[in-house]
Parts: structure tokens; sequence; C-alpha cells
């Protein structure tokens, strides 16, 4: 419950767990709800009819562990972290993190979050099975790139020689690949 102290202030508090709120509606309907939609229109809104058994079942695996990789790290960031994944271009939008993660979901990659989102489009192209919805995953897949090399210069500040180590032994994105 917010507490409003005058009629345009929220309480220290309670503007804090507004904008904690806030970034992850903000995250959901971006990662969950937009993007999708934009695939869509993008291919020219395509029946959404009978795809086939395989593709169909690819599809929903691609969904679903998708959003479970990124559920999982959502919930770890939350109780571990101490903070939100909402953090856009060095702009703080929910409480950043408090502690650097490196177990759970990010001894997987250093960006787990972002992968289970990856992956989780990855299953719309497999259901859309256009050009124009892959053209969409690899635009947002150039600003996420970028995005995450400037949360790392953060990082990298916040953390030190504890995330440069974290680095040298996980990957960005992928597990098992190059370290930087």
């Amino acid at each position: 419950m917010y507490i409003v102290r005058n009629k345009n202030n929220f309480d220290r508090l309670d503007m804090k767990k507004f904008r904690e709120i806030a970034g992850y509606v903000l995250g959901g309907v971006l990662f969950v709800v937009l993007l999708p939609t934009i695939m869509w229109l993008a291919s020219g809104m395509p029946a959404l009819e009978h795809i086939g058994a395989l593709r169909a079942s690819i599809t929903g695996m691609l969904i679903l562990g998708g959003l479970a990789l990124s559920i999982w790290t959502i919930v770890y960031m939350k109780r571990r972290g101490k903070g939100n994944p909402m953090d856009a271009f060095d702009h703080e939008i929910g409480p950043r993190t408090q502690h650097l993660m490196v177990d759970g979901p990010y001894r997987i990659n250093r960006n787990p979050m972002l992968t289970g989102t990856f992956i989780y489009l990855v299953g719309y192209i497999v259901w859309l099975w256009t050009w124009q919805a892959l053209l969409v995953w690899g635009i947002f897949v150039v600003i996420m790139f970028v995005q995450v090399l400037t949360e790392e210069k953060r990082l990298r500040r916040d953390f030190g020689e504890e995330y440069e180590s974290y680095c040298r032994r996980t990957g960005r994105f992928l597990p098992f690949t190059c370290k930087r």
C-alpha cells in the first residue's frame, strides 16, 4: 500500500517499491508481449493457425524453456541480489542489485535472463517462420548486446575484481564460450 505524505510526494520507501514494480511490469510488457507482437506485425500478421506437431512442439519447448530461465533469473535476482533486472543503458529503472550473483542461473552465463529471453523469442521465430521475425530478433540481439556492454562497465565499477574474476570463468550469453 502506498502512503501519500502530501498530494504530490510518495513516501521514499513507497517510491522505491513503485519503481521496483514498474520495472517488472515494463520488462514483462516489453519482452513478453511487445517483441513477439512486433515480430508478428513485421511478418505480415500471418494467421496463427496450426503449424504441425513438430514445429508446435519445438515452439512450445523454446517459449516455455526461455520463460522458465528468465523467471528463475528474476526470482533469483530479487532474493539473492536484492535488486531488479530493469536497468537500461546505465539508467536505473528499478533498484540495482546489491550483491554480485555468480551462482544459481548465473553459473550458466553472465546474462541468463537475457539468454532466456533470446530463447523465448526464437520460439516465436519457429512459430512464425519468417525472415522478418528473424530480422526483428537480430536487431533486438544487437541492441541488447550494446546494453550488456554498458551494464558490464557498471558492474566492473560496482564490483571490481570480483566481477573480473567472474568474467574470466563465465561466458557472456552461452556456457562454454569465449569468456570476454
